[in-house]
């Protein structure tokens, strides 16, 4: 399964957000988004899930516009983890990752036993089995990160939608979340679109990336092709060294100087 946006438009209040922007992630691939604060990475991620309205363009999920999709199918084909997420204060992580079912039940259905196998395991591929009793303000920052995984991971979907997944995660606790994302990429198959600030960890962890810049789409493709001196400058106003990581093949940014 694969998702596509073609020259999406987004305004907010009269300003165009995004300018014309499309977007590509094919069936298996780890796809990030970069870009300096306000280039339109979050919007654009809320524009692929239908979070928010579009002005002009299409988004095609599976080969259909998404337009003409219900909420509940969609529900069904692609989970999302939003920046920002609220729960109940004394809601525990298994009955959060038992929401990840609510998409496949009928009105007023409870929970099948064939759904409480899918919450099991969902939780076991996130390592969050220890912590199913657990309240899911008592967690730490990764940890309550996996237990969001783990609801999104139950619905079952080949497609999974992060926007900043390790934003004020300490640094082990962004290196856990990423490793469990390309995991699950790895052994599941599952196609990840994601929203990341460090360059590096985007470098590493993505197979293509997106760069965009006041709205557009600079550059996209094989991180290793993308990422250079200009594009560092032009976009993200630095200097920078860049060397080659050799024990993960890829290259690594030093910045040392800002570029205005």
């Amino acid at each position: 399964m694969d998702i596509r946006g073609n020259n999406i438009v987004v305004n907010y209040d009269d300003k165009i957000v995004l300018k014309g922007v499309s977007l590509e992630v094919n069936k298996g691939e780890i796809v990030t988004v970069i870009g300096p604060n306000g280039s339109g990475k979050s919007t654009l991620i809320k524009a692929i899930c239908r979070s928010i309205k579009i002005g002009d363009g299409e988004i095609i999920l599976d080969g259909k516009s998404i337009d003409n999709i219900p909420t509940k199918e969609i529900a069904k084909k692609l989970a999302v983890l939003p920046q920002v997420k609220s729960v109940s204060n004394d809601l525990l992580v298994e009955s959060l990752a038992s929401y990840g079912r609510f998409p496949h039940l009928g009105f007023g259905k409870r929970l099948s036993k064939a759904d409480r196998d899918i919450v099991e395991w969902a939780m076991e591929k996130t390592g969050t089995l220890a912590l199913r009793d657990r309240n899911i303000m008592t967690l730490s920052g990764g940890e309550r990160q996996r237990a969001w995984i783990a609801m999104a991971l139950a619905q079952k979907t080949d497609i999974l939608v992060l926007d900043e997944p390790t934003t004020y995660l300490d640094i082990s606790y962004q290196m856990e979340v990423l490793e469990l994302v390309k995991e699950l990429n790895e052994t599941l198959g599952i196609s990840i679109v994601m929203v990341l600030h460090d360059l590096n960890q985007a470098i590493r962890y993505s197979d293509r990336i997106y760069v965009l810049k006041d709205g557009e789409v600079f550059d996209h493709g094989d991180p290793c092709e993308v990422i250079n001196r200009d594009l560092l400058k032009d976009v993200f106003n630095i200097q920078a060294d860049i060397y080659e990581d050799l024990k993960n093949e890829c290259p690594y940014i030093i910045p040392n100087k800002i570029e205005r």
